[in-house]
């Protein structure tokens, strides 16, 4: 089984898991889609053990396996389907934001600070600080 997304002009309209014959039956266009991409890079998912006050916790984290994402990102409704690029991507979140052509990834005109916890703000096109 495979995750596919049906597209209506541009947009995605719906993802569902199912077997490619299934999909090939239904009307519109369907493209696929994998869980495992975000911005180009196609993860796994490894076993991480920590201890957090005397206990052990077990569980899983997405780990870059190597090879390239299946058309960047993983669709979600609303998501546009690029067929010149071959990608999904979220609509844009700001009027100032650009999309990045290899990770399809949208980024702000400038670098979030890492020393807090920040919410953009597009009047003034800077990061606020969260207090």
């Amino acid at each position: 089984m495979a995750h596919f997304a049906k597209v209506v002009d541009g947009i995605v309209q719906r993802v569902i898991v199912a077997e490619r014959d299934f999909v090939d039956t239904q009307e519109g266009t369907w493209v696929q889609t994998s869980y495992n991409t975000r911005g180009g890079v196609h993860y796994t998912y490894e076993e991480h053990t920590q201890t957090i006050g005397g206990e052990e916790i077990t569980d899983t984290r997405p780990v870059p396996s190597g090879k390239a994402g299946l058309r960047k990102n993983f669709a979600g409704i609303g998501y546009v389907y690029d067929a010149d690029r071959d990608a999904f991507y979220s609509p844009r979140p700001y009027a100032s934001w650009t999309l990045n052509d290899d990770s399809c990834l949208w980024e702000p005109p400038v670098t979030r600070p890492d020393d807090g916890i920040y919410d953009w703000n597009e009047d003034t096109t800077s990061w606020v600080e969260v207090e």
